[in-house]
């Protein structure tokens, strides 16, 4: 062979170059498939300049736990306030006050001390157990605290007891002015001002079976006491009054308040529903649509107990159930437009089992309790001396809108197509709050989400912060999401069956 001659070094070279080049060409066709992969597992949502309604907060009721919890040592009962309201716990923005009427009941838990003796004679001694987490959620400065009363005190209604009868129509005014007493003296003595007053609850039954307070009105006599308890009031008062608090969204609500709102006009504050039906998203829009026509903020006052099926006994601390509350808080922010939810109790004695017996029982679903409180405490404890407190996951998962969507925040349009995740974005100040419900089958792989915010060109996005409920964390910080290059939207990853809150504050490019 002619040419030049190959050393055994020259050979060796070569072969590595091949084999170098060889590697690299592998390495990037790795790494391109790769990102390939990577781009396909990217979900994108993008959040619009789209307002929609001011959400005024989410909370919870103190009926009837504090005719229990106010024997508990004063340290435990700190230990609840500061769960409820404090921004260790979940920070409440929305807290009810169960203006009781006194009188027996099937139940006595449930039975409720007025202030009222009888008509000219007040005791304002009475009902120490909800006037000390009254005081508690004032001092934790709770935003906005409702007075709803069940029932008349038994004087004014039709049975003369405080369940089972009807308001009796000429002492409409009476009970009107009971009210707008109440409601003064807690603003002169105590300091505190209700944001809301509820004449009624669940009007279109009596509770006849007396398990609990509760009185019906006619559909043609709630605007007329809706007005008598304004003018009660008076108009110069920041009171505002919520009605009417219908069990029912579907069948109740939406077909009746027609009935009754127009007639009540400005005397009404604000439109109040329970949510006993589980409505769908039609209802819900229906809701909505009603609200619009009668320029009037809806809000969702009282949901819980879902069984799996409908209202019924089951305890559930698990993700399953925290989970159906988020995707309920969804519906009724994001279907129904609604300003505010409340959940119905703070705390609830029905676990459903003996924590003195089974200390790990409150872990664990059982078909005897109910899911009705997000705390719960154990309900022999004046025998057992046990007053621990039981966390669920339908505490934090309230608290991953309570703690970060506070009052005065808007929230906005969202536009996403991802199958089993569900948004809501809300801007308050120079901060964004984007909350993702990831309802995915357990087990299945994380999701890794871009959201797009809607920057004017002077901002970018500061630090981020995220915290995640989910079967292992109870709104823990996860790790911040990186900002994308143009400093306007952020990465986050979701494992499925979670709730991730994700904190986006804004500053000034410069």
């Amino acid at each position: 062979m002619r040419g030049r001659r190959f050393r055994a070094g020259d050979v060796a070279r070569r072969t590595t170059a091949v084999l170098l080049v060889v590697l690299a060409a592998a390495m990037f066709s790795a790494v391109a498939r790769a990102a390939k992969a990577a781009t396909a597992t990217w979900q994108r949502a993008a959040v619009t300049t789209t307002s929609l309604q001011r959400i005024d907060g989410f909370g919870a009721s103190g009926a009837w736990w504090p005719n229990d919890v106010v024997d508990f040592t004063p340290a435990a009962q700190e230990q609840i306030g500061a769960l409820l309201f404090g921004r260790a716990g979940i920070a409440l923005s929305s807290y009810r006050f169960n203006i009781g009427a006194g009188g027996s009941l099937s139940d006595p838990v449930r039975e409720t001390q007025s202030f009222l003796v009888r008509p000219g004679v007040w005791d304002w001694t009475r009902d120490p157990g909800g006037m000390r987490f009254l005081r508690l959620a004032h001092d934790y400065r709770v935003p906005t605290i409702t007075g709803f009363a069940n029932s008349a005190p038994p004087f004014w209604t039709t049975n003369r007891r405080v369940c089972g009868g009807r308001l009796v129509a000429a002492d409409q005014a009476a009970y009107a002015a009971y009210l707008a007493r109440v409601a003064t003296h807690l603003r002169r003595a105590e300091g505190i001002t209700l944001s809301y007053l509820s004449p009624m609850n669940e009007p279109d039954a009596s509770f006849a079976g007396c398990g609990q307070e509760g009185m019906a009105v006619r559909v043609s006599r709630r605007a007329s006491l809706v007005g008598a308890v304004r003018r009660a009031l008076g108009f110069a008062t920041p009171t505002r009054v919520l009605a009417d608090e219908s069990s029912l969204l579907g069948t109740q609500l939406v077909p009746e308040a027609p009935g009754w709102a127009p007639e009540a006009g400005r005397s009404l504050g604000a439109l109040a529903h329970h949510g006993y039906d589980y409505p769908d998203g039609r209802t819900f829009r229906r809701a909505a649509s009603l609200a619009t026509r009668l320029g009037k903020p809806l809000r969702m006052t009282e949901t819980c107990c879902f069984d799996g099926r409908g209202f019924g006994p089951d305890y559930d601390p698990t993700m399953g159930s925290g989970l159906w509350l988020a995707n309920t808080i969804w519906q009724a922010l994001a279907q129904g437009n609604e300003t505010g939810f409340d959940w119905w109790t703070a705390l609830s004695p029905e676990l459903g089992c003996d924590p003195a017996a089974l200390p790990a029982c409150p872990e664990v679903a059982n078909g005897d309790g109910w899911n009705d409180g997000l705390l719960y405490y154990d309900g022999n404890f004046r025998q057992d001396g046990n007053e621990q407190v039981y966390v669920t996951k339908r505490y934090w998962v309230l608290g991953n809108f309570s703690r970060y969507v506070r009052p005065g925040s808007v929230r906005h349009q969202v536009v996403e197509s991802i199958p089993g995740v569900r948004l809501l974005a809300s801007h308050r100040l120079t901060r964004w709050t984007v909350i993702a419900i990831d309802n995915r089958a357990p087990g299945s792989a994380g999701l890794s989400l871009r959201v797009e915010l809607p920057l004017v060109p002077a901002n970018r996005l500061g630090v981020l912060q995220a915290f995640q409920t989910g079967a292992s964390s109870d709104l823990t910080p996860v790790g911040p999401p990186r900002t994308d290059a143009a400093g306007t939207g952020f990465f986050i990853h979701l494992p499925s069956q979670s709730v991730t809150t994700v904190v986006a504050p804004t500053i000034k490019r410069g």
